[in-house]
C-alpha cells in the first residue's frame, strides 16, 4: 500500500449504535475491514478491492461494488445489500442479503440465510461497477452453494418476492451520508431485478441477445422496461464473450448472421418469461430497435431450447 494510506481510514471496528459510512470516491478501490460492530448502520458508497465483515451483530450494511471477494464471518442478525465478484459466509446466523454476485455465492456453517436480488441506485453507482470490473448483467444471486449442508435442513432460502429494500436497510440518517442521492425503487435499480431461481410464472420463456456496441446496455434496459411494464418477468441476464462455435450452438441456422458482431465484445442476453413472451419480445424489438441487429427466439417451440443452449454455454464459460 502507498505510504500515505492509513488502514484506520478503511476500517470500522468496535462501534455500537452508530451510523457510519464512506461517500463516493472515499474508498476508491482499497480493501476495507468491518469488525466487532453492534446495532450499527454502515454504508460504503464506493467501490473496493475486498471487504471482510467479522463478528458483527444486528447491523444494517450497504456495500458498493467489490472487485474481489466479500467474506462475512461470525455475524448474526444482519441485513445487507452487497455487490461483489465473490460472496462467502462462514459461521453466520440469520443474514438477509440483497445480493449481486458475479459467481456462485457460497455459504459455509451458516444457518437462517435469506437472499434477494440487489436493487439500489445512486448516480455514481454505474461507474463504480465499471471500476470494480463488474457487469450489471452478471448476477447469480439465487444460485447459492451450501458448502456444509445438513441432511433434512435447509440453511438458506429466498427473501419474499415483494421484499422492499428500505424495510430492511433504511436510507442513512446522518447528515454526511444524506448527500448521496439514493433511490431504492426497484425499477430504477442499477442492477436489473431478476427472478433467478424463483418459480417461473409460465412455461414460455424467450431469449434475447444484444451485441456489443455503444448502446448495448441502454438497449437491454429499454427492452426490460418495455417487457416488464407489460407484465412479463425478467428471469436472468448475462454478459459474456462468444466465439463462432458458441454462436453455432446458440443461434443455430442464424449463426452466420451474428458471428461478425461477436468481435466487437461481449453479448448481453436476457431471459424473459410469461405467456406470449416470444411474440411480445419479437414485436417490441421490431418496434423499438429497428436497424439494430438483435437475436430473438423465433417461436415458443424453439425458445426454451435457445435459453438452455445459451445458459449452458455461458455457465461453462463463467466457470460456474
Amino acid at each position: 500500500l502507498p505510504s500515505q494510506i492509513d488502514p484506520k481510514d478503511y476500517t470500522f471496528s468496535g462501534l455500537k449504535d452508530e451510523t457510519v459510512g464512506r461517500l463516493p470516491g472515499k474508498v476508491a478501490g482499497q480493501q476495507f475491514v468491518i469488525q466487532d460492530c453492534e446495532n450499527c448502520s454502515i454504508y460504503i458508497f464506493d467501490h473496493s478491492a475486498t471487504i471482510t465483515i467479522d463478528d458483527c451483530v444486528n447491523c444494517k450494511i450497504f456495500l458498493g461494488p467489490i472487485k474481489g471477494s466479500v467474506f462475512f464471518r461470525d455475524c448474526k442478525d444482519c441485513k445487507c445489500i452487497v455487490a461483489c465478484q465473490q460472496f462467502r459466509t462462514r459461521d453466520c446466523r440469520k443474514l438477509e442479503v440483497f445480493l449481486c454476485c458475479a459467481t456462485q455465492p457460497i455459504i459455509e456453517s451458516s444457518t437462517g440465510m435469506k437472499f434477494g436480488c440487489f436493487q439500489y441506485y445512486y448516480p455514481e453507482l454505474a461507474l463504480q461497477f465499471k471500476d470494480a470490473g463488474l457487469s450489471i448483467f452478471n448476477n447469480t444471486w439465487s444460485n447459492i452453494h451450501d458448502f456444509t449442508p445438513v441432511s433434512g435442513e435447509n440453511n438458506w432460502g429466498l427473501l419474499p418476492e415483494n421484499a422492499v429494500v428500505q424495510d430492511y436497510i433504511p436510507l442513512p440518517s446522518s447528515e454526511e451520508l444524506k448527500a448521496v442521492r439514493i433511490s431504492t425503487d426497484a425499477t430504477r435499480s442499477i442492477i436489473p431485478v431478476t427472478r433467478g431461481r424463483r418459480q417461473k410464472s409460465s412455461d414460455e420463456s424467450c431469449l434475447v441477445v444484444f451485441f456489443a456496441g455503444d448502446y448495448t446496455t441502454a438497449n437491454a434496459r429499454k427492452l426490460i422496461d418495455e417487457m416488464t411494464s407489460k407484465g412479463f418477468q425478467l428471469v436472468q441476464t448475462k454478459e459474456v464473450s462468444m466465439k463462432a462455435e458458441d454462436a453455432h450452438r446458440v443461434f443455430q441456422q442464424h449463426a452466420s448472421e451474428f458471428i461478425p458482431l461477436l468481435e466487437k465484445g461481449p453479448v448481453v442476453a436476457l431471459e424473459l418469461n410469461g405467456d406470449g413472451a416470444v411474440e411480445g419480445c419479437r414485436s417490441t424489438v421490431n418496434d423499438v430497435f429497428s436497424g439494430t441487429k438483435v437475436f430473438v427466439s423465433e417461436s415458443k417451440a424453439s425458445a426454451s431450447q435457445d435459453v438452455d443452449n445459451f445458459y449452458n454455454f455461458a455457465d461453462v464459460q463463467m466457470g460456474m
